[in-house]
């Protein structure tokens, strides 16, 4: 750390979201060394602030923390090299795409590797997570997630990989853990995975149903938290309130609508990193809950019939 208080932090990867990531680390005062495998772009990234562009993870040597913001795909390969630093590394999720690999980073890198669950910090969510916790809803019933769009924007791996880890990461946050798969059905278009429908249950008996897809004609995310007496609902992305509903005692429907604002969630994330490289709690979503849900995925998709 500077002396100023300042972190440098290395970001491996800068493409579409890395962008974004390089936005919000120097809005939060971070200074910034950019890992970029070709040298393309290069002085555009110096332009934009950059205090470093490199190809090389080595010459993050010097920095506080490392954030991994590659291809899903190359997720195992460049954390086994970032590792060897020896530094606090927070990467974007899923951890990595298969279980073998998610596992042996949880148990290489307990303390200090994190998994970047943006979810986790939606004021939607956590305040769905309260709501939950204070009782107000009865008993956890059930959880029911959909994630759904118009196409996959990523070309190394499929949706599953892409929308499951919001979800489950969801369900971390709001129940305290991630779930174990039952049963799945997924179906394709043009022999790629298209969608999957996933059903789960948590540890104490509670469902989760999850459903993911890339042919949607419009965007729709949604998470409703069912309890024994209430159901609260998120009904968007970029909803600003809960909407609580329950029953009154002649039947008629009860609805509340709860207020969920504050910081957008990257911000909030990569906040949380810097804080913890100051001595702060670490961020949320641990090696090991990152494992968890890279195996949950594995399994899911081996429910459905999804090969490769």
């Amino acid at each position: 750390m500077s002396s100023s208080g300042a972190p440098r932090i290395g970001l491996v990867g800068c493409g579409r979201w890395g962008s974004l990531i390089l936005r919000d680390l120097q809005a939060l005062g971070a200074t910034v060394d950019v890992v970029a495998r070709t040298q393309d772009g290069h002085d555009d990234l110096a332009a934009r602030g950059a205090e470093l562009v490199t190809t090389s993870i080595a010459d993050l040597s010097g920095v506080d923390g490392v954030i991994v913001a590659t291809p899903t795909i190359s997720h195992a390969e460049v954390l086994d090299e970032v590792l060897r630093l020896g530094m606090p590394t927070f990467v974007e999720k899923p951890l990595t795409c298969d279980a073998t690999s998610s596992r042996r980073m949880a148990e290489t890198a307990a303390d200090r590797l994190f998994v970047m669950d943006k979810w986790r910090y939606h004021p939607g969510v956590e305040l769905l997570r309260d709501v939950l916790s204070s009782g107000r809803l009865g008993s956890l019933e059930g959880v029911r997630t959909t994630r759904v769009q118009w196409q996959n924007p990523h070309s190394d791996v499929d949706c599953a990989w892409i929308l499951l880890p919001h979800d489950l990461s969801i369900a971390l946050e709001i129940v305290g853990e991630v779930p174990i798969p039952v049963d799945a059905v997924a179906w394709s278009r043009d022999g790629e995975l298209a969608g999957l429908f996933g059903m789960l249950r948590f540890s104490q008996g509670p469902w989760m149903h999850v459903e993911i897809g890339v042919t949607a004609t419009s965007s729709n995310r949604r998470i409703e938290v069912i309890g024994s007496e209430a159901t609260a609902v998120l009904a968007g992305g970029w909803e600003e309130e809960v909407l609580v509903q329950s029953a009154a005692v002649d039947g008629s429907l009860v609805e509340e609508r709860l207020p969920a604002t504050g910081e957008m969630p990257l911000l909030a994330e990569l906040r949380r990193f810097i804080e913890h490289l100051r001595g702060g709690p670490p961020p949320r979503s641990s090696a090991a809950e990152g494992a968890a849900t890279v195996a949950a995925i594995e399994q899911l998709r081996h429910l459905a019939g999804v090969r490769g």
